[in-house]
């Protein structure tokens, strides 16, 4: 196995080469062979060594996608796996039913759909639809993104789309800083199952929401379709690609940032603030006396 010497230029190389801010990826860079110059990490093993790396990561640039990875499982050295972290995160979604984890109608008419994941559009469109057909008669839903960690963001913009009446409201963008260039995502045209609009829509949120949850959340909040409950999320906005340095050990470097066409900004750092703060375990009673008070 490398020396950590060996590791942490490894991962340096590719912050250094693909990290959205370059002047930020200068920072980490001096930063972290400052310390390794000291013998701040001489002593750590894998776990430790990957940990006390994200820490510092985080202390220069507070990026929480900015992450030195310990992995249990035997990891491939070979260029033509290294798209395996995206075939597992595919088979995880798979294994959660593309994250819809829930769906039960409440009282009052009241529909609740609980998400884990947020799934790509090939695989995870008909789920979503699913779910959303099951809630389709409902008199408001609540989206609960508490425990949602993360996905992909096709997926996110799908899920959006049955809030919007057609295929013309500007979502947000993603800028690639490795190509130079803009994503734009917008609503979809065509989605299978019915749009749920006109009824009031609540998203349930946590400090454990993060990424492609939050993608959710700060999208419907922005465009002013959805009333937010609970607590401020983790606050990760800035899609990631994962390098494998050895066969334990990623980095993981956001090489994309999510730009709002509303606020022209995004959560990265300071999350997403609710509208009705609560603490989590809450949100779902305070959003449902929210809709009954609304509905009185």
């Amino acid at each position: 196995m490398p020396h950590n010497e060996e590791i942490i230029e490894q991962a340096l190389q590719h912050i250094e080469t693909g990290y959205i801010f370059p002047e930020k990826a200068v920072e980490i860079g001096a930063a972290i062979r400052s310390r390794r110059t000291s013998g701040a990490y001489a002593a750590l093993d894998g776990p430790a060594l990957c940990q006390a790396i994200t820490a510092d990561f985080q202390e220069v640039c507070q990026d929480k996608h900015m992450r030195l990875l310990w992995v249990e499982e035997t990891l491939s050295l070979e260029p033509e796996d290294q798209d395996a972290g995206r075939s597992a995160f595919l088979a995880l979604l798979r294994a959660e039913n593309q994250g819809v984890r829930r769906v039960e109608r409440l009282d009052d008419g009241v529909a609740l759909i609980e998400l884990s994941r947020i799934p790509g559009t090939d695989e995870g469109a008909a789920v979503i639809g699913a779910a959303m057909q099951l809630a389709a008669g409902s008199s408001a839903l609540v989206l609960d993104l508490r425990s949602c960690l993360g996905g992909i963001p096709e997926g996110a913009a799908m899920w959006c789309s049955y809030f919007f009446p057609d295929d013309q409201v500007h979502l947000h963008d993603i800028y690639d800083g490795t190509t130079g260039t803009t994503r734009q995502f917008w609503t979809a045209g065509h989605l299978p199952a019915p749009r749920y609009l006109d009824r009031p829509v609540y998203v349930l949120t946590s400090a454990i929401t993060f990424s492609g949850g939050e993608d959710v959340a700060y999208t419907l909040q922005a465009h002013g379709r959805a009333t937010l409950v609970g607590e401020t999320t983790r606050g990760g906005a800035h899609p990631t690609v994962r390098h494998t340095l050895t066969e334990h050990i990623q980095v993981t470097v956001p090489i994309a940032r999510s730009i709002s066409t509303v606020t022209g900004g995004n959560w990265e750092g300071v999350g997403v603030l609710p509208d009705l703060p609560a603490p989590a375990d809450q949100a779902l009673e305070t959003a449902l006396k929210a809709i009954r008070a609304t509905a009185a």
